[in-house]
């Protein structure tokens, strides 16, 4: 396992933000895909443990950005 995540990072490290956009624009569509699978009566189960997980990843990327942004620490 630690060698895959080695991998994860050393391809981060090779990437730029254009890299990351076409991953992020993948993961979105392989997601709208499996809702549509969703049967219906489930549907509204799915949407708040979505709109949770990504509540709880966006906040971290966010406060991330924010601290390149206003020069924070690049430490975390």
């Amino acid at each position: 396992m630690k060698k895959l995540f080695g991998f994860a990072d050393e391809y981060i490290r090779r990437s730029d933000w254009k890299d990351l956009a076409l991953i992020k624009f993948c993961l979105m569509s392989i997601g709208v895909m499996m809702g549509m699978y969703i049967p219906k009566e489930k549907r509204k189960l799915a949407l708040p443990i979505a709109g949770t997980v990504f509540a709880i990843t966006y906040v971290p990327l966010m406060t991330k950005l924010f601290k390149i942004i206003f020069g924070g620490s690049e430490e975390e």
